[in-house]
């Protein structure tokens, strides 16, 4: 005899999956030029900031070169203005002290003095203001330079490889020239039906495996749940978290989801070997009084040895566990 339990039971059910990186993008050219040096291939695994590729513009070498020589000739006009400058105002300081002594200095020659002074330290501001621009242009030269030298945005592993060296390509043209994914971190996208999103906690993991292992076992984590269905197929596209530390996982793979779902309340469950179905009914053997005693039940979902039961049971209950209709209703029970 065994007691008939009372607990909340949890299942799962198989939904299909799909791993998808969780970072992904095209590299492609900002400037345009000629394909020197191509350091990956396909499969390549790469650090952020990793050289890919080298390109060629030495075009960009001469804009570069004029920047710098009209930064070094704005600098020198600048410092000749404020040596000007500076002997105008010796010469304005002289003139302003001799003015203190009537009649020594004449008010037209001391004010021209004074506008003259003025007019150097506007064109001081003026060489420094020519200075700040150059100094602009030539980074911006830089700059432009620095992206012949093409490098990785993130860790992963380039997918796709569609140029080679003495290619031209351009600039914004949408013209790929490696596919970089991020593998070690991946995004597990199950589409969760209507009738099963209430189960859906985020921080919850999840068990699912992939046909390219069968018998190992992996485990994500609900990350993101978008709050809304998709108007045709009626399910919530959940994202979970997968670390993929061991890399035998990739982007594309359909994994079979264990997804979580829990009953409502709790259920009533009793060995796989109680319940007797014949042709006229389905049934388990409760002792009343210590005579056995047929009561009709409804099966439901299994879990694993036990299986729930609805039907004249109560929690506690003693029924036999391997039951048969050979043991007649009135039959005494021990």
């Amino acid at each position: 005899m065994v007691k008939v339990e009372s607990r909340s039971l949890s299942r799962t059910v198989p939904l299909t999956a799909e791993l998808t990186p969780y970072l992904e993008t095209d590299i492609e050219a900002r400037v345009p030029g000629y394909v020197e040096r191509v350091l990956v291939d396909r499969g390549s695994s790469v650090r952020r900031g990793q050289l890919l590729l080298q390109l060629s513009a030495p075009e960009m070498g001469s804009q570069t070169s004029a920047a710098e020589a009209a930064l070094h000739e704005a600098e020198a006009e600048a410092s000749q203005a404020e040596a000007q400058a500076a002997g105008i105002a010796s010469t304005y300081a002289r003139l302003e002290e001799a003015a203190k002594t009537p009649g020594a200095v004449a008010g037209n020659e001391l004010l021209q003095a004074q506008k003259q002074n003025e007019a150097a330290s506007a064109l001081i501001q003026s060489r420094k203001a020519a200075v700040d621009t150059a100094t602009e242009r030539l980074k911006a030269a830089r700059a432009m330079e620095a992206y012949l030298r093409i490098v990785a945005p993130f860790d992963g592993v380039i997918s796709d490889r569609l140029v080679h060296p003495g290619m031209m390509v351009d600039a914004g043209g949408h013209q790929p020239l490696l596919k970089l994914k991020q593998v070690s971190h991946l995004r597990l996208v199950v589409p969760v039906p209507e009738t099963y999103v209430g189960a859906v906690t985020r921080g919850k993991a999840v068990v699912f495996h992939v046909p390219a292992h069968p018998g190992k076992s992996y485990t994500g984590t609900i990350a993101r749940v978008p709050q809304s269905l998709d108007e045709r197929s009626r399910s919530m596209m959940v994202e979970l978290d997968v670390l993929n530390t061991s890399g035998t996982l990739a982007p594309g793979m359909y994994p079979t989801v264990d997804w979580p779902v829990s009953s409502q309340g709790d259920v009533l469950l009793v060995p796989t070997t109680s319940v007797v179905t014949t042709t006229q009914r389905t049934f388990v053997i409760a002792s009343t009084n210590g005579h056995a005693r047929w009561i009709d039940v409804r099966k439901g979902a299994a879990s694993g040895d036990s299986v729930t039961v609805r039907g004249q049971l109560e929690a506690g209950q003693l029924v036999v566990k391997r039951a048969s209709d050979e043991i007649r209703e009135g039959s005494p029970l021990r």
